[in-house]
Parts: structure tokens; C-alpha cells; sequence
């Protein structure tokens, strides 16, 4: 574990709320735009984040510092998420900003770049946003922690406490769940 995080944690399970501050500064942005691609819509991306620190400041002194902080703070708040996503039972198909073009920048500002573009990869990603939202939450998750966040089968496993096995076959099923949708979407 990160020696200056395993001192944060010290310091703070010792009453030190500075140090849970500094915590959450180095990692609130990085979990926000995980679990944003989880729960499609800021508000409630900003709401399980502070959820999720919430309940990691509550159990700091059940952490053991077997993995890493982050490892652990992202557990929870993939948990978080998901139960999150169980509790609405409402599937937001596009996020709000996307939806009145709010927020799209072009790619490449440059003279090279063609009339159009912008708009046509704003809509790809519309339409695998609205593709991810159909999917169930357990196939979703495996999906934005591989594709998305880049995240090794190992710490998706360890995260998600089921077998490497497990989340290899999700993932597969997911990859061909996502591409029957966009097909679909497509005729």
C-alpha cells in the first residue's frame, strides 16, 4: 500500500479529518468518472461518490491493508452503485447534457477536421450510453471497469469478490449483449 495514503488513514481513524480530506481530494475524481459510467447521470454519480466516502470514512477502521486504498474505496463504491441502480428501477437512457447537445466539444479544432464530426461521435456515444443502460448491472460493471477504466481481471475479481472466471464470462456475454443492441439500434 501507498505509504502516504497508509498515514492519511492512520491520521484519520485517529480523529484527524484533515487527512480523510486529503484522501478524498486524491481520489474523488477518478471514482466520480467510474461510477458516473455506472449510474449515467451526474447528480446521482456525485451522490453514490459521497455515499461511498461516507461509508469508507465510517469503516475506516475495518480496513486491513491488504490492497490498496483505492482498491478497496472503489468496492465500495461500485457497491454503492449498483444498489443505487436497484433502487430507482428508472434506466436513464441519455444523460441530460448530452440530450440538448450541451457539452460536446469537437476532437480537433483544426481546419483538417471535417463539418460534422463532432456531431457524429456525439452520437456514437449516445448510442452506446443508451446501448450500456439496457444492460444489466452486473454485465454493465465488468463492461465500464475493462473497456472503460482500463481495469485488470485480478482487481475487477477482487472488487466484485467473485471469480476471475466469472467476471471473463460477463464480460464476454456483456461485449455480446452491447453488440446485439447496437446492431439492433441500427436497422
Amino acid at each position: 500500500m501507498n505509504a502516504d495514503d497508509q498515514r492519511l488513514i492512520t491520521e484519520s481513524t485517529r480523529g484527524n479529518t484533515a487527512a480523510f480530506g486529503e484522501l478524498v481530494r486524491r481520489y474523488q475524481e477518478r471514482l466520480y468518472h467510474a461510477v458516473y459510467r455506472l449510474v449515467d447521470h451526474p447528480d446521482d454519480a456525485l451522490d453514490v461518490v459521497q455515499e461511498a466516502f461516507l461509508n469508507a470514512y465510517q469503516s475506516l477502521d475495518n480496513f486491513k491493508g491488504d490492497a490498496q486504498f483505492f482498491t478497496w474505496l472503489y468496492r465500495i463504491a461500485i457497491n454503492a452503485a449498483l444498489s443505487h441502480k436497484r433502487k430507482r428501477r428508472v434506466v436513464l437512457s441519455i444523460d441530460a447534457a448530452a440530450r440538448n447537445g450541451e457539452g460536446v466539444d469537437p476532437l480537433d479544432p483544426s481546419a483538417e477536421t471535417r463539418p460534422g464530426h463532432a456531431l457524429e461521435l456525439a452520437e456514437e456515444g449516445r448510442r452506446i450510453q443508451q446501448a450500456l443502460s439496457r444492460l444489466s448491472p452486473e454485465h454493465r460493471t465488468v463492461l465500464v471497469m475493462k473497456d472503460m477504466e482500463g481495469q485488470k481481471y485480478e482487481v475487477m475479481a477482487e472488487i466484485l469478490q467473485v471469480p476471475i472466471g466469472t467476471i471473463r464470462s460477463r464480460l464476454h456475454r456483456a461485449r455480446l449483449e452491447l453488440r446485439a443492441l447496437l446492431e439492433q439500434d441500427e436497422t
